[in-house]
């Protein structure tokens, strides 16, 4: 490529795999703590009721919620199944139960690029190993085996919890994009997050290290923090 007046050749990017990823499946990722599954309501609906029921406060940052009632939390939650983008998943405890749900989203296979978002994490959830291994296995799911190459996070700007997270995470901030979205009637800044394929060696080590037996106590204490492990300050 040259420029115009037939000078020197334009910058352009290197050259990389262009091949499309694949779109998300029904996969089950499981893990120490728990599992990450394909969401199905039928299945998952009366325990996800059940872990989110009187906790309004989860649907503050959300497009949809705060319900009103089991039927229509049910109702939502299987018209949310049968989507295709937003991709849902649950997240599943050791006894078996779902306490929470995750998407991948933004799906686009022939950029490589995917979102992890609509994040609803029941009490018994959150602050917990398990919703940090939830992290640790899409994001291998999503890089290692689907092949994308860029892998985002983006929430309210004013989300403080969630643009937190994500630094915890090991995704790095890249802006705010002003007046993004129009969410329940008020305005949304969205903070954009992201790691990259190259990123993922490092973050991959980092999640691994955390999550190792060694790295709790015997009361279940963490010795070393993942911000510490990601080199978050």
């Amino acid at each position: 490529m040259t420029d115009v007046d037939g000078g020197a050749p334009a910058p352009v990017g290197p050259k990389v795999d262009a091949r499309p990823a694949a779109r998300p499946a029904p996969v089950a990722l499981a893990g120490r703590f728990g599992s990450v599954v394909r969401l199905d309501a039928s299945r998952h609906g009366e325990a996800l009721w059940q872990a989110f029921a009187g906790h309004d406060r989860l649907w503050t940052y959300m497009s949809d919620g705060p319900f009103a009632d089991r039927a229509a939390f049910l109702a939502w939650l299987t018209a949310r199944e049968a989507l295709a983008d937003p991709y849902y998943y649950a997240v599943v405890d050791r006894d078996g139960r779902a306490v929470g749900v995750e998407t991948l989203m933004s799906i686009r296979p022939e950029m490589r690029v995917i979102e992890v978002g609509n994040i609803v994490l029941g009490p018994s959830l959150q602050r917990s190993p398990l919703a940090t291994e939830t992290q640790y296995l899409l994001a291998r799911y999503a890089i290692e085996t689907l092949r994308y190459r860029r892998y985002e996070w983006k929430c309210y700007s004013l989300n403080a919890p969630s643009r937190n997270a994500a630094l915890r995470f090991g995704f790095t901030f890249e802006g705010i994009f002003r007046n993004h979205m129009i969410i329940k009637g008020r305005s949304r800044d969205t903070a954009w997050f992201a790691m990259t394929e190259e990123d993922w060696p490092a973050r991959k080590a980092a999640f691994e290290r955390w999550l190792d037996p060694a790295n709790f106590d015997a009361d279940g204490r963490q010795k070393r923090s993942l911000r510490e492990l990601n080199g978050v300050g």
